[in-house]
């Protein structure tokens, strides 16, 4: 493959807080914007707009395999959906299908906090115009766009519970990612060591405590997106009340 297909990395060299990179955070930041602004309107496109977010999600996911396989670097050590963002990925196309409110629960704590770091300090070595720069924020943006628009428009509610659901499920994947990591000596889910990127892992500390306070930046980072749910939760029982 040749060209925004090729492997090449020297010719089109990703660089973090470029423009090219800046562009995909106001993208992201616009569109849920716009999915706030419209919530009441979309809803009439539901049925569509699932289905498109779902095939296009998919069909990212399924190029970008399809991509690593014909250039020679498709490898199980990395390539199986053990990543945060990759089992979000499934869990966002389960729930796009099936509108569970289960799925949603665990999907928008693991998927939101996953996808948005790495949108934030992307582990990505191609940039723009090439094909990889477009699947890995489009993807990465889907998984939250996915979240929201379940908040906005179908008035999904995360809960506490759901809360601890999510974090069960995301150790009961971490300890599969593990054993994965050992069998393929691949890195699922950073366990073998950081990325070779910046990220935000490089300020929790060297290897292996950093994954310890990985296990306590998500708890409060679950708390964080719990919280303002709470708050709504509490104003309207007291308004309730005084009424």
């Amino acid at each position: 493959m040749s060209g925004v297909f090729s492997h090449d990395f020297q010719a089109f060299p990703f660089n973090a807080f470029t423009a090219s990179h800046i562009a995909m955070l106001v993208l992201i930041a616009g569109v849920t914007a716009l999915l706030y602004i419209y919530r009441k309107s979309i809803i009439r496109f539901d049925r569509k707009l699932r289905m498109f977010m779902f095939l296009l999600l998919f069909v990212l996911e399924l190029l970008y395999h399809f991509w690593l396989y014909r250039g020679g670097y498709w490898d199980i050590s990395f390539t199986l959906p053990l990543q945060l963002c990759s089992i979000s990925l499934v869990l966002c196309l389960l729930l796009l299908a099936t509108k569970s409110s289960a799925i949603f629960q665990i999907v928008y704590y693991i998927g939101i906090i996953g996808a948005f770091m790495a949108i934030l300090t992307p582990e990505l070595f191609l940039g723009y115009p090439h094909f990889r720069y477009f699947q890995f924020f489009i993807t990465h943006n889907l998984i939250v766009w996915t979240c929201l628009y379940f908040v906005f428009v179908h008035h999904y509610r995360p809960t506490g519970k759901g809360m601890f659901q999510s974090f069960i499920f995301l150790n009961i994947c971490a300890g599969l990612a593990f054993f994965a990591n050992k069998l393929t000596g691949g890195n699922y889910m950073f366990l073998s060591s950081k990325p070779e990127n910046a990220s935000l892992l490089d300020y929790l500390g060297p290897y292996p405590y950093y994954i310890f306070s990985l296990e306590l930046a998500a708890m409060l980072l679950f708390i964080v997106l719990l919280l303002p749910y709470k708050i709504i939760g509490k104003n309207k029982s007291g308004k309730a009340e005084s009424s």
